[in-house]
């Protein structure tokens, strides 16, 4: 943080519980796979929408060209309005439900958030809804975006305003200038809110993401949450948090589809190859509209064990015993994965899979641990040299 913004932040810092102060560029590593919305000091109450940019959409989603049309299973609107009424009586009891009835709220995002409560129903489920109502963060968001933040990283948020999603109205349609300005200030926040790991262009599509279902003072509450709670590290240089969850998706894969595990190690395919931008990204990047929106969910509410979920499905589908037949080396393996099957990716086939999918969370951690453990045992080898 250069000496300018420090002298202009140090009288008020809005970030006193935040800012890391120990923050470097050493590893971070979660502790566990685990992932738990707070049960202490969540508040209730109607949202708050003054200063929100709000886009009149031209499909369902908001994509100018319509390209999810014609995606979307047909929903009962009665079913629809009973789960409405459910989650609004569910966010109305909020810290009663997570305390005593969590594995409700789970099945509920399991089943899919309406789209009319989605944006609160995430703002509850990462916590970002507590930190904003926190005092203490009251102008938090209006001070960091008044701040100068680091030259180099407002030039690569500048030059990555026009690549995410350029046919969404938000951010290339009527509202183009507009949506791209609050994207910058969402991004720019967060870079001056964490000046370590700063900008990654793989933010982008994230922050992008929660400002087309809601404002940007909540989209960057809930972008501190996802970047710092559920993934933390997988922004910060060397990127060593997502090669590790990389290795943990590889060894889960050999329970899951021992051949298709076989098949990527006979050709030295590293999970990094294949699966960064799928985690990076939370898919927003590599999967249909509705089924992102799935996946977001339940990834508000069960953290980044979805995401390995979704990549096993994907792994185990895209690679069947015809297709791996017809990919006689890494080249051509890589490509199937980078241009997944249409078919595989639709929530009516995807969405189910992902739930059934044999593998427990206790799996998980077992090999989270495995992998953990492996990996720290190579750092203390290299260090003893």
């Amino acid at each position: 943080m250069d000496d300018e913004l420090q002298s202009n932040m140090e009288e008020d810092d809005p970030l006193p519980k935040l800012r890391n102060n120990d923050r470097s560029h050493q590893a971070r590593y979660r502790n566990t796979l685990s992932i738990r919305p707070e049960e202490d000091q969540m508040s209730e109450g109607s949202e708050v929408m003054d200063g929100s940019v709000v886009s009149s959409v031209t499909d369902k989603y908001g994509f100018i060209s319509g390209e999810t049309e014609g995606v979307d299973p047909i929903v009962d609107v009665e079913i629809l309005r009973r789960r409405e009424s459910k989650w609004l009586e569910m966010l109305s009891e909020w810290d009663s439900y997570m305390m005593k009835n969590y594995k409700k709220v789970r099945e509920r995002c399991r089943k899919g958030i309406p789209p009319s409560v989605r944006a609160r129903a995430w703002l509850h489920l990462c916590g970002a809804k507590y930190q904003m109502e926190n005092p203490e963060n009251k102008n938090t968001f209006r001070k960091l975006c008044a701040s100068r933040g680091e030259q180099r990283w407002t030039d690569d948020i500048e030059k990555d305003l026009h690549r995410n999603f350029p046919t969404h109205e938000l951010f290339g349609g009527e509202y183009e200038k507009i949506g791209q300005g609050e994207l910058f200030r969402v991004l720019k926040a967060y870079s001056v809110l964490n000046p370590v790991d700063g900008y990654c262009q793989a933010q982008a599509p994230l922050a992008a993401l929660l400002l087309m279902n809601m404002p940007s003072e909540q989209a960057f509450w809930c972008l501190v949450a996802i970047c710092d709670k559920y993934i933390p590290g997988y922004y910060s240089p060397g990127m060593e948090a997502i090669q590790l969850d990389g290795d943990i998706l590889f060894g889960l894969l050999k329970k899951v589809a021992p051949r298709v595990h076989k098949h990527l190690k006979s050709q030295e395919i590293e999970p990094i190859l294949y699966m960064t931008e799928w985690f990076l990204c939370l898919f927003a990047r590599t999967l249909p509209w509705p089924s992102v929106l799935r996946i977001w969910d339940m990834f508000c509410c069960e953290g980044v064990k979805v995401l390995f979920r979704v990549a096993l499905v994907l792994l185990k589908m895209a690679l069947p015993r015809k297709v791996r037949r017809k990919c006689p080396s890494m080249y051509e393996t890589l490509d199937v994965l980078k241009h997944l099957p249409a078919n595989i990716c639709s929530e009516e086939l995807l969405i189910p899979e992902v739930l059934r999918l044999n593998i427990t969370e206790d799996d998980m951690e077992r090999e989270h641990r495995k992998q953990l453990k492996r990996r720290k045992a190579i750092q203390q080898e290299k260090n003893s040299r």
